[in-house]
């Protein structure tokens, strides 16, 4: 018997460590285990407004494809791709992926987020199902995308088993963040918060500098006029194995970013035992209990400094949320759990 043939389309390069990268790579492997053979096609760069280069690879690439093929497409991709899609619509079996709408992204001007709003619409219409991330996600492209219930899977993201964090031991209190480097994430409201706050600590920030440059010249600027320079450490991109590192040496998961679509980073620290503090943006607060983490409003700089500022004067408080963490860790999914989910809805296809 043949193998299902797919074509996994994304955007940018799949080896990134964050994010929705993370879920497209992990769900490839997953899907060739369980007896898929996966194409994996770029489509390259551009984010979140597309480039005229970017739009004629897309032509080209979707062009090259066979007919009938099940074509699984990254959400990150969809705004470059309405006209597109609707050209191959018929001869292609196209399924979108979707994190969360870019239209969402952070820092947008009216008229950039009512262009992807449509052009996202357009794509969504032209797919015959939609995997999403979480069930906000799902619920969002309903109400905003006005995508049909019925052609919606949640597939949650899986984490690995990951040994417990043991964290520091020399009585610094290590914050870890762990996000490219554009608006949504916050970063710099977090260094903004952190100035001030009591105590010894230490943050460090894993993730892309190269996708928005001029997010990150700031986010630069931000930390050398707090003089958080000896306590602010951008590190950039990591291996996996020195990510894991950076994981295993921290006592605190932090995060400001003002919408997830579902929050990788945060399941990914919370299968290390690792507590958390956090802005509840979009799904946030369906990925992290309150017994595992103090979550606050997106945006408010003031009620995320008393959060971190009560957790490096509370150990106990600390204390109770790393065994929060640790219960949760049992109940995360795990990769073949949504490997399996995203196969039901690329099995779905009319006979």
């Amino acid at each position: 018997m043949s193998r299902r043939r797919l074509v996994l389309a994304y955007p940018g390069d799949l080896e990134t460590r964050t994010g929705g990268y993370i879920y497209d790579r992990r769900l490839a492997l997953e899907l060739e285990a369980r007896g898929w053979a996966v194409e994996r096609l770029s489509l390259g760069d551009g984010f979140p407004l597309p480039s005229p280069a970017r739009l004629a690879t897309v032509e080209r690439e979707l062009a090259r494809i066979q007919d009938g093929t099940t074509v699984l497409v990254d959400g990150l991709a969809l705004g470059a791709m309405p006209r597109q899609v609707e050209r191959v619509g018929a001869r292609l079996d196209l399924v979108a992926l979707v994190h969360h709408p870019l239209c969402l992204e952070t820092g947008l001007s009216p008229s950039d987020a009512a262009t992807l709003e449509r052009s996202e619409r357009a794509a969504l219409a032209a797919m015959r199902a939609v995997v999403v991330t979480s069930p906000r996600t799902a619920d969002t492209l309903v109400s905003l995308m006005s995508v049909p219930v019925g052609a919606i899977t949640v597939a949650l993201p899986g984490v690995d088993d990951a040994p417990i964090a043991p964290g520091s031991r020399d009585g610094v209190l290590r914050l870890l963040c762990v996000g490219t480097v554009v608006p949504r994430k916050g970063q710099a409201l977090l260094v903004d918060a952190l100035s001030g706050l009591p105590g010894r600590w230490e943050l460090t920030i894993v993730g892309s500098l190269e996708t928005d440059p001029a997010t990150a010249d700031r986010l630069r600027a931000v930390i050398g006029e707090a003089g958080l320079g000896k306590r602010v450490r951008l590190v950039g991109e990591l291996s996996s194995e020195a990510l894991a590192m950076r994981y295993d040496a921290s006592d605190l998961f932090v995060s400001a970013s003002f919408y997830e679509g579902y929050g990788m980073a945060l399941a990914e620290a919370l299968a290390r035992g690792l507590p958390i503090v956090a802005a509840a943006g979009g799904a946030v607060a369906d990925t992290v209990p309150s017994a595992a983490g103090l979550l606050v409003s997106p945006g408010d700089r003031d009620a995320l400094r008393e959060a971190l500022t009560r957790c490096v004067r509370e150990p106990a408080l600390l204390a109770r949320l790393r065994e929060g963490a640790l219960l949760t860790r049992e109940r995360l999914p795990r990769w073949q759990d949504t490997a399996a989910r995203v196969e039901h809805a690329l099995l779905g296809k009319a006979t």
